[in-house]
């Protein structure tokens, strides 16, 4: 006998969702940590690293500020997704009236929450604190930033998937996250690499995060190429939640 299916998407079964991650997130402090604290000591190292050399900072700071909030919501979201996959509380949250769009749009929202946060903390502290030098607004710095965060908790619900362990989730980071940093632009400009290789970081949703960084640290008016890139940014974070939502599966009787 099959489970009943839920109706459409539901704002109220979505705010369940993701009052009940957050709940679980904030008796987890090592994880707020991880998320909230880490992007930021990440940056005050990168500051004195080149102490003697702020420009150096500038240069790199800003793509920086970007891709760290991106690591660390791929690695708390596909280890906290897989606890919910291993334990069995999606499968029985899935056999309750709730859709597969009800609980990504919750995840989403819980983590999504987060990344605000983090990446807020991660944007002021380089921008008035740490004394990141950027041209455009810092308010555009944050969106990048946002949506990077966003790009990696997506990105962390997707491969959690085809993960059998905490381990293994750990073990897609060198896969999924590694060669797009170094390709995205941050080492060498993406026009110099090996053609085959721009090929590859031309489809690579990192890439734009690094190029509307860029476009941010070195012009004062909103460009198209920034408006394009996150774009690009925003599109692949809600390709991968949908792909996210099709590795759920509802059991039958």
């Amino acid at each position: 006998m099959s489970t009943t299916t839920p109706a459409a998407f539901s704002p109220a079964r979505t705010n369940a969702t993701a009052a009940r991650v957050l709940r679980q997130l904030r008796h987890d402090p090592r994880t707020i940590a991880l998320m909230l604290l880490v992007p930021c000591l990440m940056l005050v190292l990168l500051r004195y690293v080149f102490d003697a050399s702020p420009r150096t900072f500038d240069s790199i700071g800003a793509s920086l500020l970007g891709i760290f909030p991106l690591i660390t919501m791929f690695l708390v979201t596909s280890i906290a997704t897989l606890r919910e996959r291993t334990s069995g509380t999606l499968e029985r949250l899935l056999a309750m009236p709730l859709g597969k769009a009800d609980l990504i749009a919750g995840y989403a929202l819980a983590f999504g929450t987060v990344a605000v946060v983090q990446s807020a903390l991660a944007t002021g502290l380089a921008v008035w604190a740490l004394g990141l030098d950027v041209t455009g607004s810092p308010w555009l710095l944050l969106l990048v930033a946002l949506l990077d965060a966003l790009l990696g908790m997506a990105l962390g619900l997707f491969v959690s998937a085809f993960a059998a362990s905490e381990f293994q989730a750990v073990q897609f980071m060198p896969a999924v996250i590694f060669p797009q940093l170094l390709l995205c632009g941050l080492f060498t400009p993406r026009a110099d690499m090996h053609p085959l290789l721009e090929a590859v970081s031309d489809v690579l949703p990192m890439s734009y995060a690094v190029d509307g960084m860029n476009e941010v640290l070195h012009h004062t008016d909103l460009t198209s190429a920034f408006v394009r890139d996150v774009l690009i940014v925003a599109g692949c974070a809600l390709l991968v939640l949908a792909l996210g939502a099709a590795t759920l599966r509802r059991r039958t009787d």
